[in-house]
């Protein structure tokens, strides 16, 4: 357990809430949102989780239900592209953590951010840097915020094809790029985003 969540523990600060999020670098597609309070942060059953992207697939997937199995509760918040392009996406970020707080069945006594302070938590929170490497709460919230998005990805892959949704998950690759050139844009691309408001031919803000 992180020496933090520890000292917060010790201070009778539980429940402790983690939020992070998976999507925003991604063009296309929602921003994925969770909060997670754990039961017990030294449960065994939860000694691989980390941060998502240190994470496989696989290994992603395997911890998923695990975590909602080993949660007090579990919140998701997702944010559609429109809302995105008509906020920003670091707008609609914040405001989707704090609805993802505000969501828990029940409320936190403390919250754990990942690398920056967000203002108006429900509850007194702590901006950890690389806190998704290094506190489970955040963690876990990463990787519930990561499968469920990846999830939808691959939906949208079936209802817009052609993109590889299902393989790059809606961020920017060679082969999305190639595929936006010779299929256009589709309802789920991020106009605000340059690379597809380049392809409109819309300012960039």
């Amino acid at each position: 357990m992180h020496l933090i969540e520890q000292s917060l523990i010790r201070a009778g600060l539980a429940p402790i809430a983690g939020v992070d999020e998976a999507g925003r670098g991604a063009c296309a597609g929602p921003l994925v949102i969770a909060s997670v309070i754990l039961k017990d942060l030294n449960a065994p059953q939860l000694a691989a989780l980390r941060d998502s992207k240190e994470l496989t697939e696989k290994e992603r997937e395997r911890l998923f239900p695990i975590i909602y199995e080993e949660a007090i509760s579990v919140s998701v918040i997702k944010v559609s592209p429109e809302d995105i392009d008509k906020r920003g996406v670091h707008a609609a970020n914040l405001d989707g953590m704090r609805r993802a707080v505000q969501g828990l069945e029940i409320a936190p006594n403390y919250v754990l951010t990942d690398g920056y302070a967000i203002d108006g938590m429900p509850a007194p929170s702590l901006a950890i840097w690389k806190g998704d490497q290094i506190a489970p709460t955040i963690s876990a919230a990463s990787i519930i915020a990561k499968v469920t998005r990846d999830r939808i990805m691959v939906e949208l892959d079936s209802k817009y094809p052609g993109y590889g949704l299902a393989k790059h998950k809606g961020y920017i690759t060679a082969s999305h790029t190639s595929a936006l050139k010779q299929i256009g844009v589709s309802p789920i691309h991020r106009k605000s985003y340059s690379n597809i408001a380049a392809l409109l031919n819309l300012p960039v803000d």
